[in-house]
């Protein structure tokens, strides 16, 4: 199929930007990587008025160490973040997910603002920013705000994000001393979606753990946390809080196959996180 019938706009500022989004009668659309939107849009799944083309706006991108963690630019591409060393060091959880996402060519496009923005269900750094307690910074013609995680994902393909809005920045806080993760992911072959996937991050002895693939959206599972504990040691009962958890089934498979995949990712994320 083609793309219905739209304008076209790349504005060179922010500003620019930023009153082009604001014009709700257009029906502005912000266009980053594309590599999600653009068969969106020839499915018609997508169907912007105006598309706002945002690659040629200065300072959306980067990668920066600040008091609070590394804060990275919103069209900062994947294939940037993981040649990072910043990353590396300070996010080793990002690092570690990046291969996963999709292939070469898509991570050479692709940007965090524009998965973040999306919220697939099946994306991964959806759940990593909900791991980590990232902290989305968002920016509109009215100004800023910044909104944690947890308060941003929704749902499937929906999140806090107004049409008017876009993201500018995400800060990640850094990893600490004695802070562990592990990531992992079960697909069919290496590229595909996730047929279900969980980060597991601890911050200052605190759990955290996300899935993503098995339900609506990037989730956390706070039974799974308690049950944990401080050392990952809980891993069984970690586990059996999964008969609770908010799957739903897909090509993939149905809701017994998603929470049977969802527990064998959980341990081997564990091990990870513990190796």
């Amino acid at each position: 199929m083609k793309a219905s019938r739209f304008s076209y706009a790349r504005p060179s500022s922010l500003d620019e930007a930023l009153a082009l989004m604001a014009d709700e009668a257009a029906e502005p659309m912000a266009l980053a990587g594309g590599q999600s939107l653009m068969p969106m849009m020839n499915f018609r799944v997508a169907r912007p008025g105006v598309l706002v083309d945002l690659n040629r706006i200065d300072g959306l991108s980067g990668i920066e160490t600040t008091d609070t963690g590394v804060r990275i630019g919103a069209m900062t591409r994947y294939s940037d973040l993981a040649a990072s060393d910043v990353v590396a060091d300070k996010l080793p959880l990002v690092a570690a997910a990046l291969p996963h996402i999709a292939h070469a060519a898509i991570r050479n496009r692709g940007t965090i603002g524009g998965s973040l923005a999306l919220a697939d269900p099946a994306a991964e750094l959806p759940a990593v920013a909900l791991a980590l307690g990232a902290t989305l910074h968002l920016v509109s013609q009215s100004g800023t705000r910044d909104v944690a995680a947890d308060d941003f994902f929704l749902g499937a393909y929906d999140t806090a994000l107004d049409d008017c809005e876009l993201i500018a920045a995400v800060t990640f806080p850094g990893a600490g001393q004695g802070d562990r993760s592990g990531f992992h992911e079960i697909v069919r072959r290496h590229g595909d979606y996730a047929m279900a996937g969980v980060v597991v991050a601890t911050t200052g002895g605190t759990p955290r753990v996300a899935f993503f693939a098995v339900g609506d959206g990037a989730m956390r599972h706070p039974p799974a946390e308690d049950a944990l504990g401080p050392d990952l040691s809980g891993i069984d009962a970690a586990v059996a809080t999964l008969a609770d958890l908010d799957v739903a089934g897909d090509l993939n498979g149905d809701e017994a196959t998603k929470r049977h995949l969802a527990g064998v990712a959980l341990r081997r994320a564990v091990a990870e996180a513990l190796a």
